[in-house]
């Protein structure tokens, strides 16, 4: 098709702006099917993706955001927390491997990430929830398991099928439009004031993943369902499920439940290996 209309271009002296426009759409339409059908991967739960960008464009996007986090929130000081969520952190990526870099934000959100390009953050609060290493692995490892699954750019992939996305993609080119819309295209969406949140289907894969995780390096993945009964009683009302792109804490928790028996199993083999994580 871009051939075709280049041709008709070339040909014709003084096209008009309405002809130009029309040119620039096609092309562009072609060039976004074409990275479609090029970009179809599958998530490790089997689940169909877009995935538009490459793992070093991702890996700099990650990182630039979480060096503007780290500009904007100040890093807690304290000794014994800071050490709790590094330890914790560090059995986890000793799992997944990589490097991996993890601060403790000092903010009462209870929150955390984790970001492609390997950045891990936590916020002070959430320790007031995830009150044992176990319930704080429960946390991190759904975090670095939105990342295994390449959620943040499936996510900024169907992002750049919309005006929104136009401007993420322009700012790997070094366009003005960076920050905000990137920050909240990669899960920060929260903290930057836009939101491009997580799907339902993704966050029910990152609770699997995590909860695999958390098991593979020696924490109790029964914790996991303690953390959400936390979060249940600290939340009070949620919003109707369906209109919210989160899984209900009940229907969370019931999901847990089901896939603990295979959880166990991995927790029953770490432990044998001797992975006794003293956080």
């Amino acid at each position: 098709m871009a051939g075709n209309f280049t041709g008709r271009y070339l040909s014709n002296d003084h096209p008009g702006p309405g002809k130009l426009v029309m040119n620039k759409n096609i092309v562009i339409t072609a060039l976004l099917l074409s990275a479609i059908v090029v970009a179809c991967a599958t998530s490790p739960t089997g689940q169909r993706q877009l995935r538009l960008f490459s793992e070093s464009q991702m890996a700099e996007m990650g990182s630039a955001s979480y060096t503007e986090m780290k500009k904007k929130t100040p890093a807690a000081k304290e000794a014994a927390p800071n050490r709790r969520v590094q330890c914790v952190s560090n059995t986890l990526t000793a799992v997944v491997g990589g490097s991996w870099e993890v601060t403790l934000f000092d903010d009462d959100a209870a929150n955390a990430f984790a970001l492609p390009g390997g950045k891990i953050g936590v916020y002070k609060g959430l320790l007031k929830v995830a009150t044992t290493p176990d319930q704080l692995a429960a946390v991190v490892g759904h975090e670095i398991a939105h990342v295994q699954a390449h959620h943040s750019n499936a996510r900024l992939s169907a992002a750049s099928l919309t005006d929104v996305g136009l401007q993420i993609a322009s700012t790997i080119s070094g366009g003005s439009a960076k920050g905000q819309y990137m920050m909240a295209a990669l899960g920060l969406g929260t903290q930057v004031g836009i939101l491009l949140p997580y799907g339902r289907a993704q966050e029910s894969e990152a609770d699997v993943l995590g909860l695999n995780l958390m098991a593979k390096a020696g924490f109790n993945p029964n914790e996991a369902v303690t953390l959400w009964q936390n979060m249940a009683r600290q939340g009070g009302g949620q919003p109707p499920e369906f209109m919210s792109t989160h899984p209900s804490h009940s229907t969370r928790i019931a999901d847990l439940k089901a896939r603990m028996p295979k959880a166990m199993q991995h927790y029953e083999q770490a432990r044998a290996a001797g992975k006794k994580p003293n956080c």
